[in-house]
């Protein structure tokens, strides 16, 4: 069971950088305080994980032959590699770290499910897609509901607030219920834990991560990408959710930082695209790169020398 750890410690990577992706908006905008948003993640994001984790797990498991040392050195290299870009605070894809770690397994095996690796890699480019769609549509359809029904000043900030909390833990729900595949998937397909207890330590260890190390990513997310006011944020936050849940339900983990930097595109592109910083974005992109190429290499020259 020690070899479990890998699992754990990419659960906490994924968490820790995955928060600012929900909530990181909101708090940078000043509508949610820090602690508050720590604690409604924490608990929707553990609520997803345990109610529709299991629906991406083969996804992940089923990706290639895998065994439980070979799901370990998966987990471990992904970890590793997620651990690295949350310290340099680039928003990082533990879908991409875990899919390029398997590739590396497939690599020394020689066995790969294709059709399984191009839908994956359609989901993983229509993701962002879809949430910067979701974004733009959203900003236009509430922006005229928010103008007509809360010309208040006071109703208009209530408005927001209920909007950004219900659309943070809606985010987290979808975080949990797409992304726990991530980081247990892998021993679920190896058959060292049934799908259901796979989500259960995958979500508390996400939590975990939620918890001790979720503000370093914040602030690249919230400010860095796209100065967010309070509607900005609530759309961005809110299209991110939508397009996590969906693509929950075809069965596949995708990025949770693309798919808020593609909400958050969108919000900037429906305002003035010359607010989005291209500088930011071209950093976000070049870690999308590296991510699955660094733990593919890695789990490839481990098990090439050690096994």
């Amino acid at each position: 069971m020690w070899k479990l750890c890998g699992g754990i410690f990419l659960g906490w990577g994924q968490g820790s950088n995955d928060f600012a992706n929900i909530f990181g908006t909101s708090v940078s905008a000043g509508l949610v305080r820090y602690r508050t948003a720590v604690l409604l993640c924490s608990f929707f994001l553990l609520l997803g994980a345990c109610l529709e984790g299991p629906k991406c797990m083969a996804t992940v498991g089923k990706f290639t032959e895998l065994s439980v040392t070979t799901a370990f050195i998966c987990t471990l290299s992904s970890a590793i590699v997620i651990a690295i870009l949350t310290y340099l605070a680039l928003p990082a894809s533990a879908s991409q770290a875990i899919i390029g770690a398997l590739l590396g397994v497939a690599m020394v095996s020689g066995s790969t499910n294709f059709i399984k690796l191009y839908w994956i890699f359609l989901c993983w480019i229509l993701s962002p897609i879809g949430s910067l769609v979701f974004s733009i549509y959203l900003y236009k359809f509430l922006g005229s509901f928010f103008e007509r029904f809360s010309r208040n000043f006071y109703w208009h900030g209530v408005w927001l607030t209920v909007g950004v909390l219900v659309a943070g833990c809606y985010g987290a729900y979808s975080l949990g219920a797409n992304n726990v595949a991530n980081v247990t998937g892998a021993y679920a397909g190896a058959g060292l834990l049934s799908p259901l207890t796979a989500a259960l330590i995958g979500g508390l260890s996400m939590v975990s991560g939620v918890l001790t190390y979720g503000y370093k990513v914040m602030e690249t997310v919230g400010k860095k990408i796209v100065p967010l006011d309070a509607f900005s944020a609530f759309v961005a936050t809110l299209a991110n959710a939508l397009t996590l849940h969906l693509f929950t339900q075809v069965g596949v983990p995708v990025s949770a930082t693309q798919t808020i930097v593609g909400a958050v595109i969108g919000v900037g592109l429906s305002r003035d695209y010359r607010t989005v910083s291209k500088k930011i974005v071209a950093m976000i992109g070049m870690g999308w790169i590296i991510t699955p190429l660094s733990s593919g290499l890695f789990t490839y020259f481990v098990l090439k020398i050690f096994f």
